[in-house]
């Protein structure tokens, strides 16, 4: 009988479900899963709650109804505080787990690249609480300028900084929002006024893109009502300002995409890491010194001939997959052989039936590279419950123009000479 491994794995994004998935099935594995939260959070999806399409619970998964029937898998809600890579014990709250392997998947948060005070003029959107505070922020912003006319065309500027898939997505869906989905609820606004602008500090929108479906993405939005500005670096940020070379921009939502770095923990282990605070791993994924362990997804500086790969969901899924099979591989006295990541294309979402997709060598864009792009969020989707939920969301939405989770959930705060 073989003797059981323990593997801990942190981080239930992309990259350590898969890993939990793959080493699940091998009963002398012993396999603790830690988050800081209880759910599986599809990123790429993130954009439509906070532009109202879609609700909280249709992209979030608990992690613990996804590894049911896996009796050597335990879920853990816990912030982990460090790790004693000599002993190889990884600690969180007051506890304490020893690990045989361990898989470092705790993903990359906002970055302000050295401007941290621009922080508070702006919003981001890198998980659950960041959409549902763009979402707050949005609707909000409708309800003041329905409530306060005079101030309407302040508060319906709506400024997102990086042309990325994340800006272009949310520049689209807000244009559409404003312009075409609520113009019917309002009585003393036209919501069809709402300005979006878009700001990139290089020369096109989806820089690793085809240039030709960057140059569509421009056009494209810029028929929707986004003003685009390229070559346009932000200097400084203040409350309901962004200020570029030569040009002052007055907002009422200022929403920040233009970068990630990985999460601070990365500081904590001692190794070397890159400027956005990456791990630099080998080409197993892994340290040099501890080859036990390993580091993924948005949180690795993996380089492949030559070139970082990037912080993208299919990077980490298949390192999450690679590094299962190869702790398999360990254990059973198998060589290790190098991680190498297969690029199987990209996609973006710029509004109602259109979307810009590259594919190996094929390029697709309008309505042939929507479908194609809702065919494979539906694919990826965690959870027949969930596919369904927004594959009947998204045909409401198309057959109707209407967007169905516009909730404000905020306490009210009743004072004391109030009766209601």
């Amino acid at each position: 009988m073989k003797e059981v491994k323990e593997v801990v794995i942190v981080g239930a994004g992309f990259g350590g479900l898969q890993a939990v998935k793959k080493l699940a099935k091998h009963n002398e594995l012993n396999i603790t899963l830690i988050d800081r939260a209880n759910h599986h959070l599809f990123q790429p999806l993130l954009y439509q709650v906070a532009t109202a399409v879609l609700s909280p619970a249709d992209i979030a998964i608990p992690s613990r109804s996804l590894i049911d029937g896996y009796e050597n898998v335990t879920v853990i809600m816990s912030n982990v505080t460090h790790i004693d890579k000599e002993k190889r014990i990884i600690f969180f709250n007051d506890r304490a787990l020893k690990y045989d392997y361990l898989i470092l998947a705790m993903g990359a948060k906002t970055s302000y690249f050295g401007h941290n005070d621009w922080e508070k003029y702006t919003v981001g959107l890198k998980n659950l609480t960041d959409a549902l505070k763009v979402r707050k922020k949005i609707l909000f912003s409708f309800e003041d300028a329905e409530n306060y006319p005079e101030n309407a065309e302040k508060l319906l500027k709506y400024i997102i900084i990086g042309g990325g898939p994340t800006g272009v997505e949310l520049a689209g869906s807000i244009a559409e929002l404003s312009h075409n989905i609520i113009k019917k609820d309002f009585r003393k606004i036209d919501t069809s006024k709402a300005e979006v602008t878009l700001i990139e500090g290089g020369p096109r929108l989806l820089a690793s893109f085809d240039a030709g479906l960057s140059e569509y993405a421009r056009k494209s939005l810029e028929e929707r009502g986004v003003k685009v500005y390229l070559n346009t670096r932000v200097n400084n940020i203040e409350e309901g300002k962004v200020f570029t070379e030569g040009k002052e921009f007055d907002a009422g939502t200022i929403i920040w995409a233009a970068g990630v770095e990985a999460v601070p923990f990365t500081k904590t282990l001692g190794v070397p890491i890159d400027r956005a605070g990456r791990v630099i791993v080998n080409q197993y994924c892994s340290l040099d010194e501890y080859p036990e362990i390993f580091v993924i997804g948005d949180m690795a500086a993996y380089t492949q001939a030559g070139h970082l790969l990037p912080g993208v969901s299919p990077v980490a899924m298949q390192q999450g997959r690679y590094v299962a099979k190869t702790i398999v591989n360990d254990i059973n006295k198998k060589e290790r052989k190098p991680f190498h990541y297969i690029d199987k294309g990209s996609m973006a979402t710029i509004g109602r039936k259109d979307a810009v997709a590259e594919i190996g060598k094929l390029r697709y864009k309008g309505f042939f590279g929507w479908l194609s792009w809702l065919g494979l969020h539906i694919f990826y989707l965690v959870g027949f419950k969930n596919k369904i939920s927004i594959l009947l969301t998204w045909m409401w939405s198309y057959l109707t123009f209407g967007a169905g989770a516009r909730v404000i959930q905020s306490p009210i705060d009743v004072k004391d000479n109030e009766v209601y």
